[in-house]
C-alpha cells in the first residue's frame, strides 16, 4: 500500500477491458513515477464479464499504489466513478477512460493546474479521433446543453478530469440519480479552468456508449441541471393551443361561408391537426415522466452501487 497520505489519485473505471490494462499500465505508471507527488492508481472493475477482473488481481501483485475496486454487478460509468471517488485517497483526483483514448501523458498537464490553485480542471480534446458523425453531433450537443443548463463547459464528453478532494467530497455528499459528475462538479468548484489535451483512437476493444446510450446521457444532463426542457414544453404547448384555436375559427368561418358540403371535405384538415395535438400531449408527457422518474428515483434513495470487494497491492 502506499500508506494513507496520498497526494494524487488516478480513478479508472473498467468494463470489459482486457485488451487495454496492461497497455495503460505500462504507459500510465511511469508518467506517475516521474511525479513529485505520491500517487495510486484506483480501478472500479464495473461487473466486467472478461477477463478485466483476473488480469488486475495479477497486476495488484506486480505493481505498488494500486487499488481496485470490485463492483457486485454492472452499475454503469457514473456509479463506477463514484465508488472510485470513494475509495480514492489523494488530495487531487484525476479520472481517465481505460481505453488511451486520454492519452496518460496528459496527467502532468493536470497536476499544473493544480499546483496553480484550480480546484476543478476540465478537458478539452485537441485533434479528436471520432467519426465525424460523433464529433459533429458532440459539438452540437455542446453548445445546446451548455446553452440550456448555464453550465461553462466546451467539452462534456471527455473522460480525463481532474477533482481536488473538496469537490470529491461535495459530490459524495450530495448524490443525485443518474447525475453528470463534471457537470455538478462546477456546482461546487471555486477556481475551475479548462485546458486542451491530446485524444488518441481506443487501443483495442470496442467503446461501450452506443449511440442510445451517448443520448440517455445528453438526457440526464439536461434534466439533471436545466428546467429549461419544462419551460421550453409550456412555450411549445401554448404555441399548439393558439394554433388549434386558430384552426377551430377557420374550419367555423369557411363553413359559415361555403356550407357543410365544405365541412365535409375537411374532415381529414381535422384529423391532422387532432394528430399534431396528440403528439404534442405525447411528447410532453414523456418529458414529464423523465423529471417524475428522477424524483422517483431520488425519493427511493437506492445505494447507486453496491461493493463487492477492496484490494490494495503490497
Amino acid at each position: 500500500m502506499c500508506g494513507d497520505q496520498v497526494d494524487l489519485s488516478v480513478v479508472i473505471p473498467m468494463y470489459n477491458e482486457e485488451e487495454n490494462i496492461r497497455p495503460l499500465f505500462e504507459r500510465l505508471f511511469p508518467v506517475l513515477e516521474r511525479l513529485v507527488y505520491k500517487s495510486e492508481v484506483v480501478c472500479v472493475n464495473d461487473g466486467s464479464r472478461d477477463g478485466t477482473l483476473s488480469i488486475l488481481e495479477d497486476e495488484l501483485k506486480r505493481r505498488g499504489c494500486l487499488v481496485v475496486v470490485n463492483l457486485a454487478r454492472n452499475f454503469g460509468q457514473h456509479a463506477a466513478v463514484m465508488a472510485g471517488f470513494s475509495k480514492a485517497r489523494g488530495k487531487w483526483i484525476i479520472t481517465m477512460d481505460a481505453d488511451l483514448q486520454n492519452p496518460p501523458e496528459e496527467i502532468p498537464k493536470i497536476v499544473r493546474e493544480f499546483e496553480k490553485g484550480h480546484d476543478l480542471v476540465g478537458t478539452i480534446r485537441k485533434g479528436r479521433k471520432d467519426t465525424f458523425f460523433r464529433r459533429f453531433a458532440s459539438r452540437i450537443t455542446n453548445r445546446l446543453v451548455s446553452r440550456i443548463s448555464g453550465i461553462n463547459l466546451q467539452d462534456f464528453g471527455c473522460m480525463l478530469r481532474g477533482y481536488s478532494r473538496e469537490v470529491v467530497k461535495g459530490i459524495l455528499e450530495n448524490p443525485e440519480y443518474r447525475t453528470f459528475i463534471p457537470a455538478l462538479a462546477t456546482f461546487f468548484a471555486k477556481n475551475p479552468v479548462e485546458i486542451m489535451v491530446e485524444h488518441e483512437e481506443r487501443a483495442g476493444g470496442e467503446s461501450k456508449y452506443s449511440l442510445l446510450r451517448l443520448f440517455s446521457l445528453q438526457l440526464d444532463l439536461m434534466t439533471g441541471f436545466s428546467m429549461w426542457p419544462l419551460r421550453i414544453l409550456f412555450f411549445v404547448g401554448t404555441g399548439v393551443a393558439i394554433l388549434g384555436l386558430f384552426l377551430a375559427t377557420l374550419i367555423i368561418i369557411l363553413r359559415l361561408c361555403y356550407g357543410p358540403e365544405w365541412a365535409a371535405q375537411g374532415v381529414f384538415t381535422l384529423f391532422s391537426a387532432l394528430f399534431f395535438l396528440v403528439g404534442c400531449q405525447f411528447f410532453a408527457l414523456g418529458l414529464l415522466g423523465e423529471y417524475i422518474g428522477r424524483i422517483f428515483q431520488a425519493v427511493r434513495k437506492r445505494p447507486t452501487y453496491i461493493l463487492g470487494w477492496v484490494k490494495y497491492s503490497n
